[in-house]
């Protein structure tokens, strides 16, 4: 009796040596923070879900904030197994995922569940899918409407913004903001709570989970609710890394890819969303809300130069699929279902 006991205890000790043997890490990339719900709730979900599926196999360590890939770095890190899991904003690498962005334009989602499903139908309808061909996309997914958001003006009308240094998140982004008089500056999110404190900024363009994920309502007293962008995210992973990994591994990535996790992203983001906007009232802030922007006599002007800037630039760029994409992205609009 005392022998098998040994006996068995030996061979449990030695499939588990062989399990830890075999697991493979996966180092995953981004630069939320790391106590933000959009890490918790989004990625270290998906990492717990990976592993669970893989049966443990597959281990991922979890890098927030920047600490293994700038944001601006982070797809290219993927490309070049830097990081075997990259996730960040594609208009962080600027005119590298033109199609994509069309999903940025004003109009095109109205919420963070509604822009994730719109943009993942396009990458899986194929009509962005050559942008990622040197990565293996595992899921994307948007914030809700960028708004914005100011230290000391109260900006009722575009000509508000006149000469206000304003961070912008894209150049899609910015390009609409200097519509609007504006003077856009390039930045991580990260980096902007630095900034405004120090003055380099007197706003930004941002949604409401920004705000709350960044502790940007602590500096700002002015937020004007006109929806004119959407920032889009690639969660993708180095092809070399997938490519490597047994059929089993494959799997339980496989099963946690595409509309099923853009979905889940998606209401994460929205929840952040009402709970940014909660904290801004509660402090007491003043909240001008513009309904409906495309239709308003004052701002319709320069979101509308915006849209029709950016598919033109897009167009002499050889990219003559442009305005196709952006009208399916409308069409599938219709089909993703608003929060």
């Amino acid at each position: 009796m005392k022998r098998t006991l040994t006996c068995m205890l030996t061979l449990s000790l030695t499939a588990a040596a062989v399990s830890t043997a075999q697991a493979e890490t996966l180092r995953m990339s981004h630069f939320w923070p790391g106590a933000s719900s959009i890490n918790k709730d989004v990625f270290e979900a998906w990492a717990e879900a990976v592993e669970k599926d893989s049966n443990g196999s597959l281990q991922v360590e979890n890098y927030p904030s920047q600490t293994l890939s700038q944001a601006d770095e982070t797809y290219e890190a993927a490309v070049n197994g830097i990081a075997d899991i990259g996730i960040t904003a594609q208009g962080y690498t600027n005119g590298r995922f033109p199609l994509s962005q069309i999903v940025e334009l004003p109009g095109v989602a109205s919420s963070a569940p509604e822009g994730a499903c719109v943009l993942q139908t396009l990458y899986d309808d194929g009509k962005i899918a050559s942008e990622y061909d040197d990565t293996h996309v595992l899921f994307m997914f948007t914030t809700g409407p960028g708004y914005i958001h100011t230290r000391e003006t109260d900006v009722q009308t575009p000509s508000d913004l006149e000469g206000l240094r304003m961070r912008r998140p894209t150049s899609v982004a910015g390009n609409i903001l200097k519509n609007m008089g504006a003077e856009p500056v390039g930045m991580p999110a990260p980096e902007i709570y630095t900034s405004m404190q120090r003055g380099v900024l007197d706003g930004l363009s941002f949604p409401w989970e920004g705000m709350k994920t960044f502790r940007l309502n602590e500096l700002t007293e002015y937020h004007t609710q006109v929806p004119f962008y959407t920032l889009i995210f690639v969660a993708t992973m180095s092809q070399d890394k997938y490519d490597s990994l047994s059929p089993e591994q494959q799997q339980a990535i496989d099963e946690n890819s595409g509309m099923k996790w853009a979905e889940k992203a998606g209401k994460v983001f929205a929840a952040d969303d009402r709970a940014g906007k909660k904290e801004a009232e509660e402090a007491g802030h003043t909240i001008r809300v513009i309904d409906n922007p495309l239709e308003n006599s004052e701002w319709a002007k320069p979101l509308k130069a915006g849209i029709d800037q950016y598919l033109g630039n897009l167009e002499s760029r050889g990219l003559d699929q442009a305005r196709d994409v952006y009208y399916a992205a409308l069409e599938a609009r219709k089909s993703c279902s608003a929060e």
